[in-house]
């Protein structure tokens, strides 16, 4: 069965950095789009970065220029590094992949989430 495992969470103040990790498990035939979301509470869940199986990437402008969504494909890992984080960021943060598995069926999996808090 696949699954997406995240870590990298914590608290941190602003202006700092942290890096969040997603990493997919299981009998994996290839993996198309990896993206990140964000839902702080009482809001909707927002997209936050995507990057393609070639590398192309697209961001919330929120976030640019202080994102970056990168992958391991021989890890079957994303990656979002947040740098000069602000109050704003504090959110849980879900990965979401789109997968072949052994059937090659495209199937999109969420990670369980981690939290990402942002305080002084």
């Amino acid at each position: 069965q696949v699954q997406l495992v995240e870590s990298g969470g914590g608290l941190v103040q602003p202006g700092g950095s942290l890096r969040l990790s997603c990493a997919a498990s299981g009998s994996i035939f290839s993996i198309n789009v990896m993206s990140w979301y964000r839902q702080a509470p009482g809001k909707e869940r927002e997209l936050v970065a995507t990057i393609t199986s070639g590398g192309t990437t697209n961001y919330a402008d929120s976030v640019k220029g202080r994102f970056t969504i990168s992958r391991d494909n021989a890890k079957n890992t994303v990656y979002l590094q947040m740098n000069s984080l602000k109050p704003e960021d504090t959110a849980a943060y879900y990965c979401n992949a789109g997968i072949r598995g052994s059937s090659r069926s495209l199937r999109h999996y969420w990670g369980q989430g981690t939290q990402v808090t942002v305080s002084s």
